[in-house]
């Protein structure tokens, strides 16, 4: 698929089918994200790829706990990869969300389904998110920017809603 193309047709999905992407296309998805633009190049991102049921249903208990229901925020996606970055470079909060948008270009551009799902900061501000973190050898000042879930889509393609007017504004 051409690059333009990928940008203009990715869409956000948010029902998901339970089958698990092979291993080495969540590979080059996640590869892809490290080569987002990060300030300085100092890559203050990390990503953590989740295709362990027990911890990504630990996830969305917590994602949802967040928002203070009990659904899967995660609409049945079997993949996610959460995206922390380091709180102590200036520009951690713009590199995570470069990062996240490379993730779901790729996994469009891999045929895979992908939405942000966000509160990660909140999941990882808590005490059983810095609890698991710890578990997963993860140690320093990061904040949780978002979770990339993955997977094959259970519905149709949405269309893209028009976009707004006055969206740009030129200079010449």
């Amino acid at each position: 698929m051409d690059a333009i193309e990928n940008l203009l047709t990715r869409r956000s999905i948010r029902k998901f089918k339970s089958d698990m992407p092979p291993k080495d296309i969540i590979g080059k998805i996640i590869e892809a994200g490290t080569y987002a633009a990060t300030g300085m190049n100092r890559q203050s991102p990390i990503i953590v790829a989740v295709t362990n049921k027990e911890i990504r249903d630990r996830l969305s208990v917590m994602n949802a706990q967040v928002m203070g229901m009990n659904n899967d925020p995660f609409y049945n996606a079997p993949v996610v990869l959460i995206v922390l970055a380091d709180k102590d470079m200036f520009t951690y909060l713009y590199d995570g969300t470069l990062v996240m948008g490379n993730l779901m270009n790729a996994a469009h551009a891999y045929g895979l389904a992908s939405c942000w799902i966000h509160r990660a900061k909140e999941e990882f501000e808590s005490e059983e998110g810095r609890e698991l973190l710890k578990k997963l050898g993860i140690e320093g000042n990061y904040e949780g920017i978002g979770h990339c879930i993955l997977g094959y889509a259970d519905c149709e393609e949405p269309a893209a809603a028009p976009r707004k007017e006055n969206y740009v504004y030129w200079c010449e």
